[in-house]
């Protein structure tokens, strides 16, 4: 039997499932590891945030989708990868070995490049624990008004912020029930946008009177912030929406990593180091075709990753994968209203979470089994 090991359940993965589920080779052994039996869906966790959608609509089980393809699903977390020997060592103890191995683990957020944010942040990623929180925030919203900091001046950061607002102050910002502030680390929020973009999202956060502090947090405390330039900022939540990071044992695997230490991949999605190892969404490094780590990536790569490993369970070549030159970017505004921007154009409205929240429902209906 061809031992084929899934680490990891991202987007990406979500897909592979599903086409295994219609054509899995009869001769190929295959597992799957993730730390959690469901993958949350990045892309409605502000929505989620805002109170516009329930956690199970974020949802995708994995489990009945590993079942349908046959597929063995462990819960557990990989603590070291042996790339020469072809094994994974979990937190447990276990050890996994492959033929052939796909990694689709996400990144994750250092805890200790804050001082205090280990011991008082709530970290947006791993998601699961991100939204294992939240219920205790609203509880604590409801006994007295709240100073919430959310740091990381990104997409993410932006669009949490704005979450956070709708929710805690009922979509009225003049409620006075929280006030939310965003430190973006330098420079405007969503630096990396087109100007226009920018500027539509600078009025939207003016508009619901969240302060922007374009400095970088430089330590955390139980009741407040201190940035760089010596300010103390109040606050009883912060939220650290931070520059994901590659998963730190990655280091020691014998892979090939680019400078950061995320995987480097070919066009095909295999490793440059080990062809026996593939890799897409956020952990992978296209050495050809660089691109923004960004969900729409992860999930347009589940069908030629999918395709790559029959291919390579079959003995066949394999195909090169070549990224879309321009994405479409939905940024939602807390409310249910988003920004819109398609390479130079951009427009804001109702009509655009409408539209947002349509693929975004889309996309998890079609692993809904």
């Amino acid at each position: 039997m061809k031992r084929l090991l899934l680490l990891g359940g991202g987007h990406a993965h979500v897909h592979v499932l599903q086409v295994l589920a219609r054509s899995r080779p009869a001769d190929a052994s295959v597992m799957m590891i993730t730390p959690y039996a469901r993958q949350m869906y990045s892309g409605m966790v502000p929505g989620l945030v805002a109170g516009h959608y329930a956690v199970d609509d974020c949802a995708i089980a994995l489990r009945p989708l590993a079942e349908a393809a046959g597929v063995e699903l462990i819960e557990g977390s990989a603590v070291a990868l042996d790339a020469a020997t072809r094994h994974v060592t979990l937190a447990d103890g276990r050890v996994a070995g492959y033929e052939w191995l796909s990694l689709d683990i996400g990144s994750v957020m250092a805890r200790d490049t804050i001082p205090g944010a280990r011991e008082h942040g709530l970290f947006v990623r791993p998601i699961e624990a991100f939204i294992a929180l939240l219920p205790a925030l609203w509880k604590l919203a409801g006994s007295r008004a709240l100073d919430v900091a959310v740091i990381g001046g990104g997409a993410a950061g932006f669009e949490l912020a704005l979450a956070l607002q709708h929710r805690l102050c009922a979509g009225q910002p003049e409620s006075g029930q929280a006030r939310i502030v965003l430190v973006t680390g330098g420079g405007p929020p969503l630096q990396g946008y087109p100007a226009a973009v920018i500027a539509r999202g600078q009025q939207v956060l003016r508009d619901r009177r969240i302060t922007v502090l374009p400095e970088a947090c430089s330590a955390i405390h139980a009741d407040h912030l201190l940035l760089a330039n010596g300010a103390r900022v109040a606050c009883d939540a912060p939220v650290l929406a931070l520059p994901s990071s590659p998963a730190p044992w990655l280091t020691g695997s014998g892979l090939a990593l680019d400078a950061r230490g995320y995987v480097r991949t070919q066009a095909t999605l295999q490793s440059v180091s080990h062809s026996e190892v593939l890799a897409a969404g956020d952990i992978a490094s296209r050495d050809d075709s660089p691109h923004p780590r960004s969900g729409v990536y992860a999930v347009r790569a589940g069908p030629p990753l999918a395709a790559n490993l029959l291919a390579a369970l079959a003995g066949l070549p394999l195909a090169a994968h070549v990224p879309q030159r321009r994405t479409l970017n939905l940024l939602s505004c807390g409310r249910r209203e988003a920004i819109v921007a398609w390479g130079g154009l951009q427009a804001q409205g109702r009509w655009a979470w409408w539209w947002k929240d349509r693929i975004d429902r889309g996309f998890i209906a079609r692993y809904r089994r």
